[in-house]
Formats: structure tokens, C-alpha cells, sequence
């Protein structure tokens, strides 16, 4: 790439030592002048060094001015013959270049000029120089041949020349020649590389590549305008003669330098534009790559979001509602990508023949992603449709139903005509259900059969009174507890009614539980683990912390405070630990190979999980300790030599998230596992987790009832729990009294469990300047034995109500939502159903013998006074009740008898009301 233009600078280092020859001066014809000076050890300069020396002086001037011929001034004024013979006999020998003449200003005494004339002619063939050799006496002489203005002071000229100065710039000239070598091999060396350089396969490996090659141009580039900088330098000291004075002029010698420096800054130059070339070319290529990559690594989550969209999607409304919510999303970023690689095409991309396949694949993809989603969502139209049949059946023919067995009159029934006028209703309504024929999950199918039975068998009784009218008879009473029961096979039904409407809701059944299998191992993986850090950060919390606590060596460093509460700081974390380390871990790992066992880990280990309830309850305690001595040095060494990032405090917290993200888990495998056979096990895993998360949320606040004087855990399981407005309603005798006219309702936290339903008043307290801590004030108590349940209040749907003693008190609760209010009737509703299966057995026949009473004020059944007036007379009749045509018993004591009718009725309110509603 460059002229060899650096000669080694230890010649010129022989310059500045010798007094060497020097250059300097032209002739008339431009010929380069070589002088060599007088020097008295001139003969004990090595053969070598003077080799190097002259070899050096002839390569400074220009090729054109070397091949004229070099001039050679040998001054001996001062010396002898024998000087003169040793320098042309060494020049003779030594000089490389081409000679033109050669000036000897012989010795000045006479004796030496004499010895030098004769010398001369005997000795000038030994001299074997093709040139002439032009003895000179004076310089005068000299001045004949050369212009005084190219001869230095010394031979009686004017040129200026300063030797050190001279050594000074060839110096220079000498470095920035190697600079601008070592910066050429740089470059080249670089560019080797870069040629040689494999594009790596990811993004991240490109980008390092890329910016390491970026990095390393910058770096040299800066060498390069170092290099131009120290050339410019260097031109510059050169010419300052001329730039200090406009009548000065530049030495023939000093052109050369000149002349020198410019063509290395113009090799330099030419040098800069072929690496930016090259360098160009290079980047170009690395960015594309790192286009390519960026564009295949979006590929391939794209099309993999798309397929597994696909496959995971089930036919839920929820699902596909969100898979169309997402759907313009995840399209356009298809389209975005296609559009992308195609643009890169367009820019003559190095690699169209791996881009364009891909593009061509992303739009096939999103089309069948486009076409999937419609089709979907066509089926959801028409699932829509079916769904609003559905709630025709459920809400308005089913309730419609119920409210026409609940209107029918006992007394009127009591007539032929009156039970002829009420089949003829039975029997129009019937002929109704043809029109509601269509499919449905379970629960309607049931609620179907339900209303259908009920329906039979007051068709029978009224059949019955039509036929004949032998004596009064008791209508019977629809009975909700027979539902779960298929109907008898002696009972008919009429044809087209019950049978084809429960086998659509059969087939539709079928439609929506076909399975769909997918994958999810990734999620077992990451609940594995996460298992198994946690387990590594609570083993770490006791063998860092808790078992501190009991060295001996640390005791000093234990807060008084602190001193014998290890197990309040910790709780039962020791259980947690030794639980997850020896058990449940162990048996999630079980399931990498099965995955289909997951979901009975979490059913097998319902009780064990329950030591969380515990560890919770425990935790206020132990914050408020943490809270006292958390700042101990103790602490700090501890947490010093675990190197943990966070205090304790932190990971006392693990065992509450842990738990809380097992549920997170469940929800993400049952999103990926659809309709398969393990669904129903992962619903019943995640239902009972969130029931252990519940259960624990729900004891927190249990703990902090006061004022209660019975035991609360005789109370049976805490179902439910939260803060209602509640407004009470009481009437004593014939009077009704409302609390003082409230317009403002109470405050109040509602307990539910299965024996009493607990009013409270939450109270907030601080505690030290932190969170506020609540407490909850016992006001108030149901036993749930004695309880009924309003489920509409007029005027607002978030009210409820619940009352006893035939509405003796009734208490109006508002909500914060529809959806806990309905929360907490179906619990309610369960309650009352468990007292009512217990109850079966002994109020079967009583149940048969009572009417059916209705009230439909506040928009839903209820029970009206008459109700409780009746059951008051019961109760005065006593001994009595078994005079009552259709009351049977095999007993005839009347103890027994009123015992038995009185723990019916204690429920009779309850009965009737799922009587009524089915």
C-alpha cells in the first residue's frame, strides 16, 4: 500500500555523531551536492556506518534528481595528502549512486598541495572513478562550477543550512514515515479480520459483533487523524521560514522534505478512503444481518403466538372474546413483520433468499389465524342465540312456573271446578315448553327437571280432586329436595315435553365437553423451580436467622425483647419448611414426566396446605415484633453474612406470596389445558386453593373479633366475610318499630358461618405510626337454624334481606356490588339447603301436610303472615296435630309428636323457601 519511504533513523543518528557528510545545494543543472567537510577521524569512521550514511544521503532527493549524477565536495584545506587519497579511495569504493564530478579542495600548505598535485596523477587510475576528479586550490575556484547561493558559508556561498535543524527535520520525517507505515499494516490487519469474521445467529452475538467492529473502526480512525495531524505538524515546521518571512525561499533540500511529507499525507489520504470503503461495505452488512436476526427472531414469536392461539383456543365466550379483543393486535403485528421483510427485500437485502419464504409463511399463518377467529366467532353467534334461549328457560318459563303453582288457591282446588280450572293452567303451561327445546350445561338441565317433577306431581293431586271429591285433601307441595332424583318411572309425563327438551340439554352437554389436549409443561417447570427457590429461601431464613438465634456467640447481639420469641418472630415456618423440603416438593417433581398428576398434588395435600392458616394468623404478631428490634445489629449480621439484598422482613413475606401464587399457576394451566380430562381436577385444585387462600384471609379477621362471649369455633367453618350497610326492621306484636327512623344505615362486618351469622362494628387502630390494625366489636347474632333470606329488595339490586321469626326482625343489607350480594345468598342458600338435607328425614311427612303460601312483595316469594299465623296454631293445637287427615305416625304419644313437629317447624320458614324456589 505505501513506498518504502523509511530509511532506519539510526543513519541519521550518524549524522548528529560524525561530523558526516551532509546534502545540500544543487548544481547548475540540478544535480544534488554532497559535501563532505573536514573531519580529522574521518578514517576511523566504520566502512559500515559510512556505507549506511552515503546510502542514506543519495536516497532524500527525487528520482529524477538522482538520476543526473551527484555532485561530491571533499573539503581538505586543512588536511594532507594522505586525507585525500583515504576519502576518494572510500567514495571510490562506498558511493551508490550515480557521480557526475567529483571537487577536491586540496591541502593549503605548500608541501601537501605539492604531494597532492603529484599524488593525483599517480594515483588517479587506482581510484576507479568513471568521473572526473577537479583539484581545486581555493573556493573561489569552487565558485566557477557552483552558484555561491547552493554552497553553505563554510565554501565562501550564501545558502543557509543548519545541520542540527537539518538532522531535526529528516528526524521527523523519519517518524511520521513509520507512523504512516505502522497505521497502513493496522488498517490492513483490520480489514483482514473483518473479511474473515462468520456473522454469528442471534441477535445479541450480532450486536456485540457489532459494536466490538464499531468500536475498533473508531479507534483506528482516531489513529488515522492522529497520523494526519502529526503530518500537517511536521509541513508546517518546514515551511516556516518561508511563512515567517515572504522574502525566504525553501533549500532545494528542504523542497524534497516537503515534497516528501506531502506524498506520505497523500498515501495517507488514499489509504483513509479505501478503509471507509471497505468499512461501509462491512457495516452495511453487519446492520442487515442484525435486521435479519431481529426480523427472524419476531418470526418466530409471531407464528408461534398465532399456532398456539389457535390450538389453545377454546370455545369459552371468555376465551374467544379475548382472542378477538387481541385478534387486530396480533394481526397487524403480523402484517407489520410481512411488511418489514418485504421492505428489507426492497433494499437489496443480503439475504431476500431467507427473508422472502418467511414473509410468504406470515401471511399464511395470519390468514389462517383471521379465518379461525371468524369461524369462531360465528359459532359464538350462534352459541349467543342459544344462550338467550337459555335464560328464557331459566329465568322466565322456570320462574313462571313456580309463580303459577305458588297462585293456584288451596280452597279453590278444593272444588271439582277449581281443580279442573288449575289443570287446565298446568297442562297450557306445559305445552309452553316446546318452545324452549334447546340445549344447556347442567345446572338448567336439573333446574328443568326440577320444575317438571314439581309439576307432575301437582298434576297428579289435581287429577285426583277432579276425579273425585271424597273427602279434603292437602295439596302437596313441590318438594326441592327431590331433584337430584330422576322421576319415578310410574309417573307420565306428557309426550314432547320433558323428554325431547332434557335430551337437547343432554346433547348440548356433550357439545361442551369435548376434550382438548395442550401442552403445558413450561408452567410445571416454572411452579417447580420456583418450588425449589423457595425452599432454598426459607431453608436459608432458619439456618441463617432462626438457628442464630441459639448460638451462643450472637447472644449478645439479641435485643432483650427478642430474648425466648423465636417462635413469634418465625411462626410455625419450621413446618412450612420441613412440608415443602420432604413432601411437596419431591412430589411436584414427580409430575415433569406426568403432568396429568399435578392437579392431584394440590387435592392430596388439601390439610397440609392448611399450615398456612397459622403461619398468617401468627404474622401480625410477628410484624409488630419485627417492628421493635428489626434495626438490632443481630439482624444485620445475620442478613451480612447470608450476603441477602433484603432484611428479614422480606422473606418472612415468601410464604404468604408462595401460596398466593400457586393459584396464579392453577388459572395459567387451566387456560392451556381446555376441555382435556385433567380440567376438572385442575378446577378442583384451584378451587381448593383459593379456598385455603380465603380460608386464611378470612381467619385474619376472625382473630380480631372482640366482645363475643361464646366460643367462636363452635360456630362451625367461617364461610364468608365483609362489610355491608345494614338496616333493621323490627315488629313486636302488632306494632312495627324501625331503629330510631334510620335514614343513615349502620356500618356493620357480617361473619357467616354455619351455625350463626355474627354482626359486627370494625374499629381501625394505630399501631406505633403504621398500618392501621383492625378490629371487629360483636354486636349482634343469627342462628342460622332460625333465619330466612329475601333475595330482591325493590328499588335497589344490591340489597338483601335476612329475617327469623316470621320477619318478627328483619335486617335490610346493601352490598357493594350485585356480585357479592350474590356471593353471599349462594352461600346462605347452601347453609339452609345442608339444614334442610339434615332435616329431611323428619319433617317428610309434616312437609306433605303444609300449604303453600306465597307472597311476591319486593319482587320475590315470601313468606306472608298467614305463614307464621299458621304455624303459631300449630304450635296451640300440640297433642293434637296427629288428628290431621294426611299427618301419619306410627307413634301415639303426644310428647313425641309435638317434639317432632316442633323441630320441623323451628324450619319451617327455611323449608318453605326453597319449597318455593326449587
Amino acid at each position: 500500500m505505501f513506498t518504502d519511504q523509511s530509511v532506519p533513523r539510526y543513519e541519521v543518528a550518524l549524522l548528529s555523531i560524525y561530523n558526516l557528510p551532509f546534502a545540500g545545494g544543487r548544481g547548475k543543472d540540478g544535480a544534488p551536492i554532497i559535501t563532505f567537510p573536514e573531519f580529522a577521524g574521518f578514517s576511523e569512521i566504520p566502512d559500515e556506518d559510512f556505507l549506511n550514511v552515503v546510502t542514506y544521503l543519495t536516497s532524500i532527493p527525487s528520482l529524477e534528481a538522482a538520476s543526473i549524477g551527484f555532485i561530491i565536495i571533499i573539503d581538505r584545506r586543512r588536511d594532507k595528502w594522505s586525507a585525500v587519497k583515504a576519502s576518494l579511495t572510500r567514495i571510490a569504493g562506498a558511493f551508490p549512486g550515480n557521480l557526475q564530478l567529483v571537487f577536491v579542495l586540496r591541502p593549503s600548505r605548500f608541501i601537501q598541495r605539492a604531494i597532492a598535485d603529484i599524488g593525483i596523477k599517480l594515483y588517479r587510475d587506482d581510484f576507479k572513478m568513471k568521473v572526473p576528479i577537479i583539484m581545486l586550490n581555493s573556493v573561489s575556484d569552487l565558485h566557477g562550477y557552483i552558484d555561491k547561493c547552493q554552497l553553505t558559508r563554510e565554501l565562501g556561498g550564501t545558502l543557509e543550512y543548519g545541520h542540527s535543524q537539518w538532522i531535526h527535520h529528516r528526524t521527523a520525517i523519519e517518524n511520521f514515515a513509520m507512523t504512516v507505515k505502522t497505521t497502513a499494516q493496522m488498517l490492513q490487519t483490520f480489514g483482514t479480520d473483518l473479511a474473515e469474521t462468520e456473522l454469528p445467529n442471534d441477535v445479541q452475538c450480532t450486536e456485540e459483533l457489532l459494536s466490538a467492529h464499531t468500536d475498533h473502526h473508531c479507534k483506528l480512525k482516531d489513529e488515522l487523524k492522529l497520523a494526519v495531524k502529526q503530518g500537517a505538524t511536521l509541513l508546517t515546521c518546514i515551511r516556516e521560514p518561508v511563512t515567517r518571512s515572504a522574502n525566504s525561499k525553501l533549500s532545494p533540500d528542504e523542497l524534497e522534505n516537503v515534497a516528501t511529507v506531502e506524498r506520505l499525507l497523500a498515501q495517507l489520504d488514499e489509504t483513509e478512503k479505501a478503509f471507509d470503503q471497505f468499512w461501509t461495505k462491512h457495516h452495511l452488512k453487519l446492520e442487515q444481518c442484525l435486521q435479519l436476526r431481529h426480523f427472524e427472531h419476531d418470526f418466530r414469536e409471531v407464528s408461534h403466538w398465532l399456532v398456539v392461539s389457535n390450538l389453545c383456543a377454546s370455545h369459552s365466550g371468555q376465551n374467544v372474546k379475548h382472542k378477538l379483543h387481541d385478534k387486530p393486535l396480533s394481526a397487524y403485528k403480523a402484517q407489520t413483520l410481512a411488511l418489514h421483510g418485504e421492505q428489507l427485500i426492497q433494499n437489496n437485502h443480503y439475504a431476500v433468499d431467507s427473508i422472502r419464504p418467511k414473509c410468504v409463511e406470515l401471511r399464511r399463518i395470519c390468514d389462517d389465524f383471521t379465518n379461525e377467529t371468524k369461524k369462531k366467532y360465528d359459532i359464538l353467534g350462534k352459541s349467543l342465540e342459544l344462550h338467550k334461549q337459555l335464560d328464557k328457560v331459566s329465568d322466565q318459563w322456570c320462574e313462571a312456573g313456580i309463580y303459577l303453582l305458588a297462585s293456584q288457591a288451596v280452597d279453590k282446588c278444593q272444588s271439582q271446578e277449581g281443580a279442573e280450572t288449575a289443570l287446565v293452567e298446568i297442562e297450557k303451561f306445559l305445552a309452553t315448553a316446546k318452545e324452549h327445546q334447546l340445549s344447556n350445561p347442567k345446572e338448567i338441565l336439573q333446574k328443568l327437571e326440577d320444575v317438571q317433577e314439581m309439576f307432575d306431581k301437582r298434576q297428579v293431586s289435581l287429577k285426583k280432586l277432579a276425579a273425585k271429591q271424597t273427602r279434603p285433601v292437602q295439596p302437596v307441595a313441590p318438594h326441592p329436595e327431590s331433584s337430584p332424583k330422576r322421576a319415578s318411572p310410574k309417573t307420565t309425563r306428557p309426550a314432547g315435553v320433558g323428554g325431547p327438551l332434557i335430551s337437547a340439554f343432554r346433547y348440548s352437554i356433550q357439545y361442551y365437553s369435548t376434550p382438548y389436549f395442550f401442552s403445558f409443561s413450561h408452567i410445571i417447570n416454572e411452579l417447580i423451580e420456583t418450588e425449589r427457590v423457595y425452599v432454598e429461601e426459607l431453608q436459608s431464613i432458619i439456618e441463617g436467622y432462626a438457628s442464630e438465634m441459639d448460638n451462643p456467640s450472637l447472644l449478645h447481639l439479641i435485643p432483650s425483647m427478642l430474648q425466648n420469641k423465636k417462635d413469634i418472630l418465625f411462626g410455625n415456618l419450621p413446618e412450612i419448611y420441613e412440608f415443602h423440603n420432604r413432601i411437596f416438593l419431591k412430589e411436584l417433581e414427580n409430575c415433569i414426566e406426568n403432568p396429568e398428576l399435578l392437579a392431584r398434588c394440590f387435592l392430596k395435600r388439601k390439610e397440609d396446605l392448611q399450615i398456612y392458616e397459622k403461619y398468617c394468623q401468627n404474622k401480625p404478631r410477628s410484624e409488630a415484633l419485627w417492628r421493635q428490634c428489626g434495626d438490632s445489629i443481630f439482624f444485620q449480621e445475620c442478613q451480612r453474612k447470608l450476603d441477602h439484598k433484603l432484611s428479614l422482613d422480606a422473606y418472612l413475606l415468601k410464604p404468604v406470596q408462595r401460596i398466593t401464587k400457586y393459584q396464579l399457576l392453577l388459572k395459567e394451566m387451566l387456560k392451556c389445558s381446555k376441555n382435556s380430562e385433567g380440567t376438572a381436577e385442575l378446577e378442583e385444585a384451584l378451587a381448593t386453593v383459593l379456598d385455603i387462600i380465603k380460608s386464611v384471609n378470612d381467619s385474619m379477621h376472625q382473630i380480631a373479633i372482640t366482645g363475643y362471649e361464646g366460643d367462636v369455633s363452635e360456630l362451625g367453618k367461617l364461610l364468608m366475610q365483609g362489610s355491608f350497610n345494614v338496616w333493621t326492621d323490627h315488629k313486636k306484636g302488632h306494632n312495627k318499630v324501625k331503629d330510631l327512623a334510620r335514614f343513615k344505615p349502620m356500618q356493620r362486618h357480617l361473619f357467616l358461618y354455619t351455625k350463626m351469622l355474627l354482626f359486627c362494628k370494625k374499629r381501625e387502630e394505630n399501631t406505633d405510626g403504621h398500618e392501621k390494625t383492625a378490629s371487629y366489636s360483636f354486636k349482634n347474632s343469627l342462628k342460622m337454624s332460625t333465619v330466612g333470606i329475601t333475595e330482591n329488595v325493590k328499588g335497589d339490586n344490591k340489597k338483601f334481606e335476612i329475617w327469623y321469626n316470621g320477619r318478627e326482625e328483619v335486617y335490610i343489607i346493601q352490598a357493594s356490588s350485585v356480585e357479592l350480594k350474590n356471593t353471599w345468598i349462594s352461600e346462605i342458600r347452601k347453609v339452609l339447603t345442608g339444614q334442610l338435607e339434615a332435616c329431611r328425614g323428619k319433617t317428610q311427612c309434616d312437609l306433605m301436610m303444609l300449604p303453600s303460601f306465597c307472597s311476591c312483595e319486593r319482587g320475590f316469594p315470601l313468606f306472608s303472615l298467614s305463614s307464621i299465623h299458621f304455624y303459631q296454631r300449630m304450635r296451640r293445637w300440640g297433642p293434637s296435630l296427629h288428628s290431621v287427615p294426611s299427618y301419619k305416625t306410627d307413634t301415639k304419644d303426644p310428647s313425641t309428636q309435638m317434639s317432632a313437629h316442633s323441630n320441623c317447624f323451628s324450619l319451617s320458614h327455611t323449608l318453605l323457601y326453597f319449597v318455593v324456589l326449587g
